[in-house]
């Protein structure tokens, strides 16, 4: 008998990947999308080395790399004091192809992920203006119900849905965790900030005014600076979104880096979300699973979320697309698929982001000092700064859940 399709709900940068990476090995895939077309986000967009490896497996880093813009090192930056560590990310030479990070947002990934389901994977179906209302899941199968009353058969169901997950709720798993009591305002300014010494990533440590600043590549040279920097509870959203008030925080948040340019930083877009740290009790449960922020959230400074979210992907596919040519029982891969992903997503990816948080905005002077010491010094050493990019960069991350069998 000819197996029902896989479901994925999201079209997001990790829903197309899973979909992607099935379609190629040849499982029909039917992928859900409430919206009525790709989505534009702002916030992610920066890709590790071994998450470039896995994009190139699925046959898109070529058409990444068009576009991308490739980050040889990233900084640590003083607010007032400047550069005190640069990590050179060609030390990872011997143990990627790819030892840099590739900028390219994610909303120009998925077009991308989007045209090569189109062209090399014929089994794959992406359903736009389709939300998903709930489903029912037997010991066969998923029934998938969409909010215009029809539905949809399916052999398995994957959440890729974000952190609002239809998927995660129905799965009646708990999401536990905290919400930052800070947010994050994003401004993107064509001002230059390569030519005041910036790599295309860095991060600025201040008890206050501390920010994570990343080149992009918006629609072409000279590309973005997208600059993210903290909202505290009590500041009105309205307010902190003047273009007065973006103005006056970037002064105080590059001050002792960049001279402002007369007339202010171009801007051309500005936007504030919310901040999570958050895991799901379970990644699978019976035939449905989750990837991405259905399964994990995390505030951005690493870079980690939208990376792990594309391994899950590769992980997951790598597991299910055999199981559904073949028909075999599914559980014990997806025991393992939550053995390799979920404690791995509390270690590294948590773990990591959050210290990356703690440290920026550190507030004590003496702690202050003695961390940003200890990163110029791990920089400025190869081999402390090598074995801080394998954590860094999630290559140890992915060795750690491969040796979980």
């Amino acid at each position: 008998m000819k197996a029902d399709p896989i479901i994925i709900v999201g079209a997001g940068p990790t829903g197309l990947a899973t979909a992607l990476a099935l379609g190629l090995e040849g499982a029909s895939v039917v992928v859900l999308e409430a919206e009525p077309a790709l989505t534009i986000d702002l916030r992610a967009g920066s890709y590790h080395p071994p998450t470039v490896e896995m994009l190139d497996g699925l046959g898109v880093a070529k058409t990444m790399h068009e576009s991308g813009i490739v980050v040889p090192s990233w900084q640590i930056r003083d607010r007032e004091a400047g550069v005190v560590a640069e990590f050179d990310m060609s030390l990872l030479k011997d143990v990627t192809r790819f030892p840099y990070r590739l900028h390219l947002e994610q909303h120009r990934l998925t077009p991308i992920l989007l045209d090569r389901i189109r062209k090399a994977a014929p089994t794959v179906e992406v359903r736009f203006a389709s939300p998903v209302a709930g489903y029912d899941q037997d010991a066969d199968g998923v029934d998938v119900r969409l909010e215009d009353g029809s539905a949809l058969r399916g052999s398995f169901l994957i959440g890729a849905d974000g952190a609002r997950s239809v998927v995660r709720r129905g799965m009646q798993v708990g999401f536990e965790g905290f919400t930052w009591p800070d947010r994050f305002l994003v401004a993107s300014t064509s001002h230059d900030l390569g030519a005041h010494g910036f790599s295309g990533a860095g991060y600025i440590a201040d008890p206050t005014h501390w920010a994570a600043v990343f080149h992009v590549p918006d629609d072409g040279p000279p590309g973005l600076w997208r600059i993210a920097y903290p909202i505290q509870a009590e500041e009105d959203e309205a307010e902190v979104l003047e273009p007065e008030a973006i103005q006056d925080r970037l002064k105080l948040v590059l001050a002792g880096n960049v001279a402002a340019p007369v007339g202010g930083y171009p801007l051309k877009y500005a936007s504030i979300y919310k901040v999570h740290q958050r895991v799901a009790d379970r990644f699978a449960v019976g035939r449905t699973v989750l990837v991405g922020d259905a399964a994990h959230l995390n505030n951005p400074l690493g870079g980690l979320g939208l990376n792990g979210g594309i391994h899950d992907a590769v992980n997951l596919a790598g597991k299910l697309a055999p199981i559904w040519r073949e028909g075999s029982d599914h559980q014990q891969a997806f025991d393992l698929y939550d053995r390799q992903r979920r404690p791995v997503n509390i270690k590294a990816v948590q773990a990591m982001s959050i210290r990356n948080k703690r440290i920026l905005e550190e507030r004590d002077p003496a702690v202050r000092r003695q961390h940003l010491h200890e990163l110029g010094a791990t920089a400025a050493d190869p081999v402390k700064a090598k074995a801080y990019l394998m954590e860094s960069s999630m290559i140890n991350s992915v060795r750690d859940a491969a040796q979980v069998h």
